[in-house]
């Protein structure tokens, strides 16, 4: 049974991006349990509004708020649709709406992250983080800082930049660095929006029907693999999963994109090593990759496994490539909670 919460907010006041600084940043994030509990972090990834999430939370799922409490936070520009969800280009106020949103990393998420998990709920101890694709992402970025925000190339990913906050993660179809490759496929969709008649450069006051629908065409084609094609076809309905593109913000798209494109643990240090960076995690993870993924390749986290000190590595052997962990066929999702479910109970 999925549970419904109220999404709530933290406004962080003036807060530093990578690209500039939001007089009054938002996070939006929900709540699940009690407080009590072993607390379990679950970011949105690329295209995931926090109704997305209930896939994995709710009785009887693997992230079930009798056990844990858990908190699903929203990724910067994650368009949620709403004035007051995590800040975003579609939501903003001028100066800094629209293309005028300052560029937005992990770091910057996870800096932000951290304030609601201390500041505004009081949390000391997160028990593990979880997180599919952008979200996978995320988790990697969240293990050390030395807690001089004004200097965020001080500070590491989840799994860097918050060492002694964390005690495990998981990552899902996900990796510590964006690869080259994916960095590649993701300029296709990036440039068939950017590039279209009626995005005029970000100005457009209305969704972009040709741009939006040229980038969910080039978008798709990466997010199931060569085999789920060869079997189903290929029929462009504007949706990837279960987000339906040709409702969503251009720029919103665009700057969470960045974001994914940008993605390295080893930025997250002044003069790091992503060798360095991946040794110092101090936390116990569960990396779990899906053979077929276009995205992140399975290639990427086993080369990880070579510098992580306390990781197990979990492939998911489906058709269905990226999208085999967003919860969307339930032979993956049996497989993905099962293991997930062992790896938080193992003592």
């Amino acid at each position: 049974m999925s549970q419904v919460a109220e999404i709530q907010y933290h406004h962080h006041g003036r807060f530093r991006l990578a690209g500039g600084v939001l007089p009054d940043a938002i996070t939006a994030y929900q709540t699940f349990g009690d407080p009590k509990n072993p607390v379990i972090v679950f970011p949105t990834c690329y295209k995931g509004k926090l109704d997305s999430q209930s896939y994995m939370v709710g009785e009887g799922k693997v992230l079930d708020p009798r056990k844990y409490y858990v908190v699903t936070i929203a990724l910067f520009s994650n368009g949620e649709g709403m004035l007051h969800d995590s800040s975003s280009p579609s939501n903003t106020p001028a100066p800094f709406n629209g293309p005028y949103f300052p560029t937005v990393t992990y770091e910057d998420n996870v800096r932000a992250q951290y304030a609601v998990l201390t500041q505004k709920l009081g949390i000391k101890k997160v028990f593990c983080v979880i997180g599919f694709s952008m979200g996978a992402q995320q988790v990697k970025a969240f293990v050390k800082s030395n807690d001089n925000f004004a200097e965020p190339l001080q500070a590491y990913h989840w799994s860097v930049m918050y060492p002694d906050f964390l005690e495990r993660y998981i990552a899902i179809c996900g990796s510590a660095r964006t690869s080259p490759h994916s960095q590649c496929a993701l300029e296709g969709p990036k440039a068939a929006l950017s590039a279209s008649k009626d995005f005029q450069d970000g100005h457009c006051k209305s969704t972009p029907q040709h741009g939006i629908r040229a980038f969910a065409r080039a978008f798709s084609a990466w997010a199931h693999s060569q085999a789920w094609y060869a079997k189903k076809g290929y029929l462009f309905d504007g949706r990837s999963g279960k987000a339906d593109l040709l409702e969503w913000d251009a720029n919103d798209l665009l700057t969470l994109l960045n974001t994914w494109q940008m993605g390295d643990v080893s930025l997250i240090r002044d003069g790091g090593h992503f060798e360095d960076c991946l040794g110092a995690i101090k936390a116990r993870s569960l990396i779990m990759p899906c053979k077929k993924d276009l995205f992140f390749a399975p290639e990427d986290s086993q080369n990880e496994m070579q510098f992580l000190n306390n990781a197990k590595l979990v492939i998911i052997d489906s058709e269905w490539g990226h999208m085999a962990g967003a919860g969307l066929n339930v032979h993956d999702d049996e497989f993905i909670q099962a293991e997930v479910k062992k790896f938080l109970e193992e003592p």
